[in-house]
C-alpha cells in the first residue's frame, strides 16, 4: 500500500494529470467517448493477437480442442466479425450514454484525483463478485429451452470458440449478459473513472482469453468456458463459485479438463503436463 501510495502520488497521478491535460475533464467526453475508445482498442487489439495465432497456427500446441478451427472457416469468421462490430459500435455506444446518465445520477467523483490503493482493490473484488452473480444467472436464464433458440443459440454456433466470439451474440444478450454485469459494479460503487477503465480492461482481456480456445502459459486457464462451449450445459459462471453451488460443473469436474484448469507456469502445453489417460466423459 505504501509503494502504491508513492507510485500514486509521483507516477500514476502524474500520468493521469498529463492525460487529463490533453483530453480535458469534461465527464461526458471521458465517460462516453473515452470509455468507447478504450474498450474498442482493448477488445480489437488483444483479440487480433489471438486471431493472428488462429490464422497462422502459431500456437496450435496450446489449443484446448486440438484440430478445432484448424484452419478457421473464413466465411463463418467474417460473419462473426460483422456481428461483433455491430455490437461493439452500434449497440455499445448508446449503452455507454445510458451508463453515463446512471453515473451522473449516482454521483461522479473528482476525475482529477486518483483513488487510494485499498479502495481500488476492494472495489475490484466487489465488481468481480457482482459480475459472477449477474453473469451466471443471466447466462443460465439464456439457456432456458424457451429462450435459448431465440437469443443465446447464436453465441453457441461456435462449439470451439475463438477470441472474438466473446462478443458474438444477439444484441439483447450483449446488453443484458455481456455489458450490464460488468458496467453495473462501478455504477453501484460510485467508482472513480480510472478504476472503471481498469476494470473494463481486465474484463475484456479475461473474456477474450476465456473464448480464445487456447490454454496459454502464464495466463488464466480457459478450460472451463471452453468446456461450456463444448457441452452447453456446464460452467455458466466466471469464477466457478455459483457453478459449484448449483452443481452445474459436475461433468467438468469429472473430465480431465478440470485437472488442466490451472495456470501453467512453464511453456510445456498442459495437454502434455496432464495427458488424457482415459476417454473423457
Amino acid at each position: 500500500a505504501r509503494i502504491w501510495g508513492g507510485c500514486r502520488e509521483y507516477l500514476w497521478q502524474n500520468i493521469w494529470d498529463k492525460l487529463l491535460d490533453r483530453t480535458g475533464e469534461d465527464p461526458y467526453t471521458l465517460y462516453v467517448y473515452g470509455t468507447f475508445i478504450l474498450t474498442n482498442v482493448t477488445f480489437w487489439g488483444v483479440g487480433s493477437i489471438y486471431t493472428y495465432m488462429d490464422l497462422t497456427l502459431a500456437a496450435r500446441q496450446y489449443k484446448i480442442q486440438p484440430g478445432a478451427n484448424d484452419p478457421i472457416d473464413m466465411v463463418k469468421f467474417r460473419n462473426l466479425v460483422k456481428t461483433v462490430m455491430f455490437n461493439t459500435l452500434i449497440v455499445g455506444f448508446p449503452f455507454l450514454v445510458c451508463t453515463y446518465k446512471m453515473n451522473e445520477w449516482r454521483g461522479i467523483q473528482d476525475i482529477r484525483v486518483l483513488p487510494e490503493f485499498h479502495m481500488v482493490i476492494l472495489e475490484l473484488a466487489g465488481f468481480l463478485l457482482l459480475e459472477e452473480f449477474l453473469f451466471f444467472y443471466s447466462h443460465w436464464l439464456l439457456h432456458h429451452r424457451r429462450i435459448y433458440k431465440y437469443i443465446h443459440k447464436k453465441h453457441h454456433e461456435w462449439t470451439a470458440a475463438v477470441a472474438f466470439t466473446a462478443l458474438y451474440s444477439h444484441p439483447a444478450e450483449h446488453v443484458l449478459s455481456n455489458m450490464l454485469p460488468v458496467a453495473l459494479g462501478p455504477i453501484l460503487f460510485g467508482s472513480h473513472l480510472s478504476v472503471s477503465w481498469l476494470w473494463f480492461t481486465m474484463a475484456l482481456v479475461n473474456t477474450l482469453n476465456s473464448h480464445s480456445g487456447y490454454h496459454l502459459p502464464f495466463l488464466p486457464s480457459a478450460e472451463a468456458h471452453d468446456f461450456h462451449h463444448l457441452k452447453f450445459t456446464q460452467c455458466y459462471g466466471v469464477l466457478g463459485i455459483l457453478d459449484y453451488l448449483h452443481g452445474t460443473d459436475s461433468l467438468f469436474r469429472a473430465n480431465v479438463a478440470y485437472k488442466r484448469h490451472i495456470m501453467v507456469l512453464s511453456t510445456t502445453p498442459v495437454r502434455e503436463l496432464i495427458p488424457e489417460k482415459e476417454k473423457s466423459m
